[in-house]
């Protein structure tokens, strides 16, 4: 991160720190690319933003024409690493102090962009327009300041999963983040600058300012330098941090003595800000009268906020402008304020992001015509500096580095992402099981979990490239960037909104990513994919010799047993890594070994009675399978048994991930095992030509899977083909995630549990079984339907 060094000589730039040195590594990502600029200049800090277009590895398979004379070898598919453009969206928070030796840097590795004319908001729009004109030799075009705020506060709420969150000091978790609502209308914004504004938002471009206050943000700043003699906004609320209001306020208690029962006031309940002052012959501390004033001033901002909300019939409420600054202390006294005056009923809600909402929107103001809201937006994990600690003791240099620069970064999903319409309350449904920000115990064996598989990752990540000399120092880099994560999760684990299993495993995917690791368990797969075809066609004949009911369980066996073979799993991996020429049949043996008690039930969850039964009742109209595995799971595991569902008559969709996560299947992998299954197996051949067997992608590039954002092809075939009933197949997906997701009609979770910990926490032991099969309330199995969103 930059640091001071040196002294700027030039008075006529006092105000400008020119000597600060720039890592451009870490901080202007991609300016080679960058098509785009948006800024946004406050008072004391500018946002920048700007969109460019990132050239990374991606790991294509191809299917060999085995009719032709390419197919020389017996794999089923090659694997080409090839080039790849996608865009992203950079957003830079920096202080003014910067902003000169800032644009130098910009306009020094600027090159051949297309861009005449730069997106500016924000006070110090008009003050430093020249000077951004002279230095990048770009127009500024100054837009609306409220307008912009609002555009990006859209954005944010729409894209970013755990943007908003409920902020309580004293609370295990200092945050509760929320879920995402997928109709974020209507809302009240309470923008807390100099002074305040508050705006109703009824759709992305209908909001009105309803109200506001001359007493904000520059209240609490010029009463606050006139009592302290600080200048500087951030010192003086660290004073407040400090300080003691009770020894400046005047207290009900203070005036009767107690309690005023009759009115149902508190004893502790201010009375009067600086009541005490008047009266008391004595020098108040500074840090004491800093936090005084600001009680005094949340209280007044945070009852005008109820009055308004309660007008207008709003229950959300959001936090926003420089007054924020994800400070404690400001947060802790408006939420109090707000709970007070509305005795719970209205939540005061804060955004990670909320300092960057300005040049968000002036950004989407300037790429209108690029039409930004018509694709789905993920935070890059890898890019982005995460919310800071509100800890003013928790590790101190992250704060003052984070006060210096700041950095987020989206990337452009493919696909729009949608609700699945199937989730019986998507404003309810909260994909992980675990949130290890409230679980210090769990989030601390999770961490020393991945933290303990780095060596592996690597090794792994090397070996997935053997032609690129220079892959062993970029898996070193990846190997420092995904500890240094680690690390900052550790203290900070509400960086990136709720801690969980899916988003580390997700943080350690971008990181790979960026480091032009796309699919480090390609040629395992390929490997895997191509042995465990040759045992197709004797798994199905075995099955087919069964009675019934004896075909019922084994099918099921089949999933479960499939779904050992997990190189995300520890306790797996070493056994498969045990040979380097990949000794399946050995593998497969031990691994047999650990589960020949897939047969002895009852299971830790054992829902497979009730599943029997169904299975003796009318076929299921459409099957969503959310699968898992490559090799042994999808092909001899899933394939039987989504092969009985054809031959019952039921449709099947099987939803696969859209891009690699270790060693999960991918949509492209799977389009080449089916037709390969079909050429040998005539249910799946007419499954496929009668269109009552379709492959789609999930959306998701993870081990585990988010049912709020899932490829809206997919949501449109649910709906289409009046699917009855989801299975959802593996630890990742149905553990991690999921576990409690209530679908609106028939689902089944499935999984065998390949971690100790886990296993011995969930009241089982390791490699126990998870069947769960679900009928939602009031319906009777065999007639669910799909919802329909309105």
């Amino acid at each position: 991160m930059a640091e001071c060094s040196g002294i700027d000589s030039n008075p006529s730039s006092h105000t400008m720190d020119k000597s600060i040195t720039l890592p451009p590594d870490e901080i202007f990502r991609n300016l080679e690319n960058a098509k785009r600029f948006a800024i946004d200049i406050g008072g004391s800090l500018t946002k920048l933003a700007y969109y460019s277009t990132v050239q990374h590895k991606v790991a294509k398979v191809r299917s060999f024409d085995h009719t032709a004379k390419e197919a020389a070898s017996d794999k089923l598919y090659e694997i080409s690493v090839q080039e790849e453009v996608t865009a992203r969206l950079h957003f830079i928070k920096f202080e003014n102090a910067y902003i000169e030796t800032c644009l130098d840097f910009i306009k020094d590795h600027l090159v051949n962009t297309e861009t005449k004319v730069i997106k500016a908001t924000g006070g110090g729009a008009h003050k430093f327009k020249e000077l951004i004109e002279r230095k990048l030799g770009l127009k500024v075009d100054k837009e609306d300041e409220m307008t912009c705020l609002i555009k990006g506060c859209n954005f944010v709420l729409k894209n970013i999963p755990h943007e908003a969150f409920v902020y309580a000091k004293h609370a295990d978790s200092e945050f509760r983040f929320q879920t995402t609502n997928p109709d974020i209308f209507p809302y009240l914004l309470v923008n807390i600058g100099s002074g305040v504004s508050i705006v109703k938002v009824e759709a992305e471009d209908k909001f009105e300012r309803i109200g506001g206050s001359s007493i904000g943000g520059g209240t609490f700043w010029g009463l606050g330098a006139l009592l302290t003699k600080t200048k500087r906004f951030d010192e003086l609320l660290q004073l407040a941090s400090k300080g003691q209001h009770t020894n400046v306020d005047m207290l009900v208690k203070d005036i009767y003595g107690g309690s005023y029962g009759c009115l149902g006031l508190t004893g502790d309940l201010i009375a009067s800000s600086f009541g005490k002052s008047a009266t008391a012959d004595k020098e108040f501390s500074k840090e004491d009268m800093a936090k005084s004033l600001l009680h005094m001033i949340s209280n007044d901002i945070g009852q005008l906020a109820c009055l308004y909300a309660k007008l207008h019939n709003l229950s959300r409420v959001y936090f926003g402008g420089f007054f924020i600054r994800g400070h404690p202390v400001t947060m802790h006294t408006i939420t109090y304020s707000i709970n007070f005056f509305t005795k719970g009923e209205v939540q005061a809600l804060f955004l990670r992001h909320e300092g960057y909402l300005g040049a968000i929107g002036a950004f989407l103001k300037g790429a209108e015509e690029d039409n930004p809201n018509q694709y789905s937006w993920g935070e890059n994990y890898a890019g982005s500096s995460g919310l800071m600690s509100v800890s003013p003791d928790m590790n101190p240099m992250q704060r003052a580095r984070s006060g210096t620069f700041d950095m987020l970064e989206m990337d452009r999903l493919e696909r729009q992402l949608v609700n699945l319409p199937l989730l019986q309350d998507p404003s309810s449904y909260i994909p992980d099981t675990v949130d290890l920000t409230e679980d210090a115990l769990a989030r601390e064996y999770w961490l020393y979990c991945f933290e303990e598989a780095l060596d592996g990752v690597v090794k792994r990540a090397v070996a997935s490239q053997p032609d690129m000399l220079e892959a062993a120092l970029r898996a070193e880099k990846f190997r420092q960037k995904y500890r240094h994560k680690l690390q900052t999760l550790r203290h900070q684990p509400f960086a990136y909104g709720s801690l969980t299993v899916r988003s580390l495993l997700d943080t350690r995917e971008h990181c790979l990513n960026e480091f032009n690791f796309p699919d480090p368990y390609s040629k395992i797969k390929q490997r895997e994919n191509d042995v465990a075809l040759k045992y197709y066609q004797k798994a199905v004949k075995s099955l087919e010799e069964l009675s019934w009911e004896e075909r019922q369980f084994a099918l099921v066996r089949g999933v479960l047993a499939g779904n050992v073979f997990d190189w995300g799993a520890k306790a797996v991996s070493d056994v498969l890594e045990s040979d380097p020429e990949f000794g399946f049949e050995e593998a497969k043996r031990q691994l047999e070994d650990c589960v020949v008690f897939l047969s002895e039930r009852p299971w830790l969850v054992d829902s497979y009675n009730q599943w029997l039964e169904r299975m003796k009742g009318p076929p299921h109209k459409c099957a969503l399978f959310f699968v898992d595995n490559s090799g042994v799971d999808i092909i001899l595991g899933v394939m039987p048994f989504v092969r009985e569902l054809l031959s019952r008559g039921t449709e099947v969709v099987l939803a696969s991930n859209s891009g690699p996560a270790l060693n999960d299947v991918t949509n492209g992998e799977l389009q080449i095992l089916t037709e390969r299954i079909a050429a040998m197996d005539p249910v799946i051949q007419a499954g496929l030509r009668d269109d009552r067997l379709m492959l789609v992608q999930s959306g998701s590039s993870s081990p585990c899977l988010d049912l709020s954002r899932l490829d809206k092809v997919l949501a449109m075939v649910v709906r289409e083909r009046q699917t009855d009933l989801v299975i959802i197949e593996g630890m990742g997906r149905a553990i991690h995630t999921n576990y409690y997701a209530m679908l609106s009609c028939e689902s089944l979770k499935m999984a065998v549990i390949k971690n100790s910990w886990l296993a011995d926490r969930l009241g089982g032991k390791l490699f126990s079984v998870v069947f769960k099969y679900e009928v939602p309330a009031g319906k009777p199995s065999q007639d669910c339907e799909t919802s329909t969103p309105s």
